[in-house]
C-alpha cells in the first residue's frame, strides 16, 4: 500500500499533500474526500487508494483499475472563486497532470475536453470534479484523478480505448515519483491560476489539445450536437461552429469524427 509516510517523503509542496489518507481499499476516494472536506479538512488534503470498490468517472460510470498498478486519488481544494469557474478546474488539473507525466515519462500527452488525458487517441487518465457551493462561491472542490500507470491488460471495450504509461513508454513507471510530480505541478499551477484567474489556463489547455478545428459530436441527456471545435470559452465551455453559428456546450460525451 502507498502509505502516507512513504508518499510524503520527498514531496516538494507546501500545501498539497500535507495530510494524506491512504487506503488499501475504499468505495471511492472522491466520496471520502468530500466527507472530510465537509468536516473542515484543510486545502491540499489527499485521499489515495490502491483499489476502489465503487470508483466512478463522469456521469456515474464505473472506473476500472487494477490494484497496486495505478494511481487513484482525490484532492481537496478551497478556491477563492465564483461557482462559474468550476468548469475551468478540469482544464487546470489536466494541464498539471500532463506536465507531470511528460517530466516523468517523456510522453507528449494530449488533453481531450472535458476531462480526459490521451496518448495517440487512447485514454490514460480521467478527472472527476465535485464540489460544494455557498452563496455562489465555491466552498470546497474535490478533484478526483485516475491514471493508468503500470496496468498492461484492459478487458472488453477498454482494450481498444485505454492504455497506460507503462504500455506507451515501454517501461515500468515509478508511481510514487509520478504522484510527487503531480502534487508539485498541481500546487504550482494552482497558485498561478489563483493569482491570474483560472481562465488563464485556457490557452495552455488548447496548446495540448488536438480537437481544435476538428468535427465532433457531443451527446448530453439524449441530445446530440455536431459541429467543428473552434476553441474554448473563457469559462471552460466547448465552442462549436454548427450550421454557420457558434454554440457553447458545457457538458457531454465527445466523439471526434473523421473529417
Amino acid at each position: 500500500m502507498l502509505s502516507e509516510q512513504f508518499l510524503r517523503k520527498g514531496l516538494k509542496t507546501r500545501v498539497f499533500g500535507n495530510k494524506i489518507y491512504s487506503f488499501d481499499s475504499i468505495d471511492s476516494t472522491n466520496n471520502c474526500a468530500k466527507a472530510v472536506a465537509g468536516c473542515g479538512a484543510a486545502e491540499g488534503t489527499v485521499v489515495i487508494a490502491e483499489h476502489q470498490t465503487a470508483g466512478r468517472g463522469r456521469l456515474g460510470r464505473p472506473w476500472q483499475a487494477n490494484p497496486n498498478e495505478n494511481l487513484i486519488f482525490s484532492v481537496v481544494l478551497r478556491p477563492q472563486a465564483a461557482a462559474d469557474a468550476l468548469n475551468l478546474l478540469p482544464l487546470y488539473v489536466a494541464v498539471a497532470i500532463s506536465e507531470a507525466v511528460e517530466r516523468v515519462t517523456g510522453l507528449k500527452v494530449e488533453c481531450k475536453w472535458p476531462n480526459d488525458i490521451l496518448y495517440k487517441g487512447k485514454k490514460l487518465a480521467g478527472i472527476l470534479i465535485e464540489g460544494s457551493v455557498k452563496k455562489n462561491m465555491m466552498d470546497y472542490v474535490v478533484i478526483g484523478v485516475g491514471i493508468n500507470v503500470n496496468q498492461v491488460r484492459f478487458d472488453g471495450e477498454l482494450s481498444t480505448k485505454a492504455s497506460s504509461l507503462r504500455l506507451e513508454s515501454k517501461r515500468e513507471v515509478d508511481r510514487v515519483m509520478l504522484f510527487r510530480e503531480i502534487m508539485k505541478g498541481l500546487e504550482n499551477d494552482y497558485k498561478s491560476f489563483q493569482t491570474s484567474g483560472f481562465q488563464s489556463v485556457v490557452p495552455q489547455w488548447i496548446a495540448r489539445s488536438t480537437m481544435i478545428n476538428r468535427p465532433i459530436s457531443v451527446t448530453h441527456q439524449g441530445n446530440v450536437i455536431s459541429g467543428v471545435v473552434k476553441g474554448l470559452s473563457a469559462d471552460g465551455g466547448l465552442v462549436l461552429q454548427t450550421n454557420g453559428t457558434e454554440q457553447t456546450v458545457f457538458a457531454g460525451d465527445v466523439t471526434v469524427l473523421q473529417a
